[in-house]
């Protein structure tokens, strides 16, 4: 079983998640937003389990310099849109295994996804 992890490499968050999983000895495949854009499987699957307002990170400097209008009515389809164009906008690290998926790090969260 291998895990895929979806983000940004030099990300805090990303760093925090690939510690945590070399600490464990989990093997995983990364999929690098930078250099292979959007994982659409992935935040699919997200989007379905968590919702599109969980799957984008609505904190982060990517959604503010969003224009109002971008920002507006947004539905599934247009999350999956906005994230093709912006992955940066798609909350890290986001995490697939058997078919289920995991948003963001807590060590909690990934032990109990992960085991």
């Amino acid at each position: 079983m291998t895990i895929l992890i979806c983000g940004i490499k030099n990300c805090d968050t990303m760093k925090k998640a690939f510690n945590w999983l070399d600490a464990h000895n989990i093997a995983y495949e990364f999929h690098d937003y930078k250099k292979d854009g959007l994982n659409e499987d992935a935040f699919a699957l997200a989007v379905q389990q968590h919702g599109w307002d969980v799957a984008i990170n609505r904190r982060g400097t990517s959604w503010r310099k969003l224009s109002d209008e971008q920002k507006a009515d947004v539905d599934d389809a247009k999350a999956l849109t906005l994230a093709q164009e912006n992955p940066s906008l798609v909350k890290r690290p986001l995490c697939v295994k058997d078919g289920e998926s995991l948003l963001g790090f807590s060590e909690d969260a990934f032990s109990a996804f992960m085991t």
